[in-house]
């Protein structure tokens, strides 16, 4: 399986977006500060994720969260998550 995520930083107003196909694993590695580009942002909340089977669909869904119709409908599906 491949997993679509959303992180939400504990301590700014910063939203990650990014698929991998071993959630859990992925999810420790931001929290220790392993991926450079998340490591100013910790701690995190894991605050959405979508399971695929395959990886170009995870691959097309994390683009589309990555616009701008794709942020505005996150913003709408998560709307007492994120504030």
């Amino acid at each position: 399986m491949y997993y679509v995520y959303i992180l939400k930083s504990q301590t700014k107003d910063w939203l990650y977006i990014d698929y991998s196909e071993n959630l859990k694993r992925r999810f420790t590695e931001h929290q220790k500060g392993l991926s450079l580009a998340t490591k100013p942002y910790r701690p995190f909340n894991l605050v959405f994720y979508e399971a695929y089977k395959a990886m170009s669909d995870a691959k097309r869904r994390e683009r589309y969260f990555k616009t701008q119709k794709g942020k505005r409908t996150l913003m709408l599906m998560l709307k007492a998550s994120l504030t």
